[in-house]
């Protein structure tokens, strides 16, 4: 059985690595189609150049790029509006035609807090991502964008509480707290520790964030063991849209 293909939609430059950087490196591997949507920072921006570069390492194709700007960093897109002050409908509607031209048969995602750090943009990456997932199999909403397709399945990156163990004092450093979900709610653990180099190399492409001390620049800063801890482990909670054949194991599907 083929690896499913997967479209990844996150928020920011990084998010992709950092969170499912290593679900995408393996379904790569498998042969499988991948790509990633990105919400926000604009095409000409040397954010840009640093997606491009972490996905060819992961096998993730090239950037497919939202243009919207941070909720806290305006000059990330001249002229655009915030990613969070997208009206719903219009935000839908530009991610359901993504959908609907690659045509993933599974979508990974933030989860409903946005991920650990809850970061706005997470969290309004989320709202849209759920709407355009059940939207794009439907051939009466947004028939202007392509032509219907249902992905079999959601996957929202998520960290269970024990993660608070092993983020919480490197998180606690920079003044982040942790948003974290009950274990019973991580309904796919995937060892990605074959492809944590790759992931890595991923998340260090973001040089931009790397400098500035966000988490790229926490996980340069930590030995290899401590890195194989952290990020060797990627958590999912799988939501149904379409039948879908039994998975794989270690595999999304």
């Amino acid at each position: 059985m083929p690896a499913p293909s997967l479209l990844a939609v996150f928020a920011h430059p990084d998010d992709e690595s950092l969170s499912a950087g290593g679900v995408l490196a393996r379904h790569a591997s498998e042969g499988a189609r991948t790509a990633v949507v990105t919400a926000t920072w604009s095409a000409d921006s040397p954010r840009a150049a640093e997606l491009a570069e972490a996905l060819h390492i992961l096998g993730a194709g090239t950037p497919h790029m939202l243009g919207h700007a941070d909720a806290r960093v305006p000059h990330s897109a001249p002229g655009r509006p915030r990613w969070c002050d997208v009206p719903l409908d219009e935000a839908v509607r530009e991610l359901v035609a993504h959908l609907r031209d690659f045509r993933p048969e599974i979508v990974v995602t933030h989860d409903a807090y946005g991920g650990p750090t809850g970061h706005e943009d997470h969290v309004h990456t989320h709202r849209v991502t759920v709407l355009a997932a059940q939207a794009a199999g439907l051939e009466r909403l947004y028939p202007d964008a392509g032509e219907p397709w249902q992905p079999s399945a959601l996957y929202l990156s998520t960290h269970p509480h024990t993660a608070v163990r092993a983020w919480g004092g490197h998180l606690a450093a920079v003044g982040k707290a942790l948003r974290t979900v009950p274990a019973e709610r991580v309904t796919a653990t995937v060892d990605v520790t074959p492809w944590l180099d790759r992931k890595v190399a991923a998340i260090l492409a973001h040089r931009t964030e790397v400098e500035r001390r966000a988490a790229p620049g926490l996980v340069a800063a930590l030995p290899g063991p401590e890195r194989e801890r952290l990020l060797g482990t990627e958590y999912y909670t799988r939501h149904n849209l379409a039948p879908t054949a039994p998975a794989r194991t270690g595999l999304l599907s």
